[in-house]
């Protein structure tokens, strides 16, 4: 007999946890929907919680993600430009309140046979795949 469990979640150690809070906000669309100032924050999308957290100052070395670190938070969307903008004026948004300094991290757009994706980096450095379906592989249902 294996375990139970009710609920699995994402979660990400930041020491700048408001400025990652800022950009999940504006990215998607949506406030957290726990928000503990410095400590933690919490957005639900769809059936996956995505936690962020602001280790203790003891505990950050255990949370240094190790060389080669391959985690990646997929995210399927229904027009891929209208994505890449969206995510354009948010680090706008980050430049604005001098909370980012550098150019939007956007990969090349790619053609992989189940549809177009691009990889784009959150402020941290955790790597986003935003991922547009080809018709015929398109997930079901939907979030805006």
């Amino acid at each position: 007999m294996g375990f139970r469990y009710h609920a699995a979640f994402v979660a990400l150690a930041t020491p700048e946890l408001e400025r990652l809070v800022i950009f999940y906000r504006s990215f998607l669309g949506q406030p957290p929907v726990t928000f503990i100032p410095q400590q933690y924050a919490e957005f639900h999308l769809l059936q996956l919680r995505l936690a962020l957290f602001n280790p203790k100052t003891e505990h950050r070395t255990e949370f240094v993600a190790p060389a080669g670190a391959a985690l990646s938070i997929c995210l399927e969307v229904e027009q891929l430009e209208t994505a890449i903008a969206h995510l354009t004026s948010t680090y706008i948004l980050l430049q604005e309140q001098g909370l980012w300094h550098d150019t939007v991290p956007l990969g090349e757009l790619l053609t992989p046979s189940h549809g177009r994706e691009i990889y784009a980096y959150d402020p941290d450095g955790n790597r986003l795949i935003l991922y547009e379906a080809a018709s015929t592989n398109r997930a079901e249902p939907t979030h805006d």
